[in-house]
């Protein structure tokens, strides 16, 4: 077994990002060395697996990040998107006006709680800016569907796609989806206020929905999958509903996981993609890495490797 040298070093005035991923590989200890692998691995699986999964929580699309992950689908670097409710509504409140204010995480939420606010970290959201504003894009949306669409019976992903090209937001995930025909895949749909806005449409009108035609779709995908690969930020039902599905096509050939959350309480959201080996979701001779950081601060670095070195 042959080991290479850490290496210290030395940081100069006119570093772009490519040196600084160069600084990180020779820094290595402790992150920095699996932050460059997840870099290698996501171009490598780039330009092998005709499947590239982007799996991710609402919580970031809170954040400015939103506009990277839109990068991600514009740039094709994923074509297919699994995600959360959550990350549904964040993004149709931004796309229709909702204001998110910098916040911190120190505050009185009591205080909050009586001006209107909503705090998802050190992210404020005033009322008006997300619930209302989303069931009332929705109902306007599935208004125009249901006339111009009479008897039709509709998939989620199809929704997705009919908002998304009424989106005229630059750093819209749903546009840029719409955009490059790309499937955005919600399996907890109901679980916020993009979901609930659907049911009480339902209660008066004629919608139908069909709550497996999404996963007939991911089943056609995985199916004819020649190689899968996978970039999955966070945890819970986003991130398991990627390894299910791949465990059906022998697993994942790459994965990469980013997360704060540990394994060592048996959660899904923490356990490392060796775990998921034993269950058939990532293949054995896989190439994997897990990367332990808040998605926000280490996506910009990778996502610029990855377009740009």
């Amino acid at each position: 077994m042959e080991f290479e040298k850490v290496e210290d070093v030395k940081l100069r005035k006119d570093m772009g990002i490519e040196d600084l991923v160069e600084v990180y590989k020779k820094i290595h200890g402790f992150m920095p060395a699996h932050l460059y692998r997840a870099i290698e691995i996501i171009k490598e699986m780039k330009k092998k697996c005709d499947t590239r999964f982007l799996s991710f929580t609402g919580n970031i699309v809170a954040t400015g990040v939103r506009g990277i992950l839109a990068q991600l689908i514009e740039e094709k670097v994923f074509n297919v998107i699994i995600t959360t409710c959550g990350a549904i509504d964040h993004d149709i409140a931004k796309s229709f006006g909702g204001t998110y204010v910098k916040g911190f995480f120190e505050v009185n939420d009591v205080e909050l709680h009586r001006r209107n606010i909503h705090r998802l970290g050190n992210i404020f959201i005033p009322i008006d800016s997300y619930g209302p504003l989303i069931e009332n894009v929705v109902r306007k949306v599935l208004d125009e569907l249901r006339i111009q669409n009479p008897g039709k019976v509709w998939s989620i992903r199809e929704i997705l796609h009919e908002i998304g090209k009424r989106i005229n937001d630059e750093y819209s995930i749903l546009r840029a989806a719409a955009i490059t025909n790309t499937p955005i895949y919600v399996p907890g749909f109901l679980d916020g206020a993009f979901g609930t806005a659907l049911l009480m449409y339902n209660q008066f009108n004629k919608f139908d929905i069909d709550v497996f035609a999404d996963e007939k779709e991911l089943a056609n995908i995985v199916f004819k999958s020649r190689c899968m690969g996978a970039l999955i930020i966070g945890g819970g039902i986003s991130k398991h509903h990627t390894l299910w599905w791949a465990q059906f096509r022998e697993g994942l050939e790459y994965v990469i996981y980013i997360t704060t959350a540990v394994e060592w309480d048996g959660s899904l959201s923490g356990a490392h993609p060796r775990e998921a080996i034993t269950w058939g979701k990532v293949k054995e001779e896989s190439k994997h890495v897990v990367v332990y950081s808040d998605a926000t601060l280490v996506l910009p670095i990778i996502v610029y490797a990855i377009l740009y070195t």
